[in-house]
């Protein structure tokens, strides 16, 4: 008889953390799913960006549904995987979606020639705020739009630059 009691205990005991384990498995996937395909929280820093973004970083807070559904335009601070290196995300600013006419300086350090170009089908023509410290589409070229990760709606740290990032 004792030993029903035992087994009765435990059993409930199990079903219970059963529950619980589920609830945190559930939880685990919402904040999955919310991470990868909705919005995240993304640490950026660098000099590309300067003055737009702060060389020893910010936290903004990227959605990663306009890309998927085309809903992004000049203007726009997107994060991109790099051509260069797949493992580094970049923070660039779109200036030409495909079919514009993009005219920029060749390399600015050096010298004021500029190069006019058309953006090809399926491409995005990406540059840092700070054209003299970034590596963007003027060395790379056009970036595939698959490439392009998620836009970013705003900053959110440090709290004095909270806000939007568009120009």
């Amino acid at each position: 008889m004792r030993v029903f009691q035992y087994l009765s205990q435990w059993k409930s005991k199990a079903k219970d953390g059963i529950q619980q384990s589920l609830l945190v498995a559930k939880f685990l996937c919402l904040l999955h799913v919310t991470n990868n395909y909705i919005c995240s929280p993304v640490m950026v820093y660098g000099p590309s960006m300067l003055p737009t973004l702060n060389l020893t970083g910010d936290v903004l807070l990227a959605e990663h549904l306009s890309p998927l559904l085309d809903k992004l335009g000049p203007g726009d601070v997107v994060l991109v995987r790099s051509p260069d290196n797949p493992r580094k995300t970049v923070t660039k600013r779109i200036v030409g979606m495909e079919g514009d006419t993009v005219t920029f300086l060749a390399d600015p350090a050096r010298s004021d020639r500029h190069v006019t170009l058309t953006v090809p089908k399926g491409h995005v023509w990406i540059q840092g705020d700070n054209i003299y410290a970034s590596k963007d589409s003027r060395q790379l070229g056009p970036i595939p739009y698959g490439l392009i990760l998620g836009k970013v709606l705003c900053r959110v740290w440090p709290p004095e630059g909270f806000g939007s990032l568009r120009q």
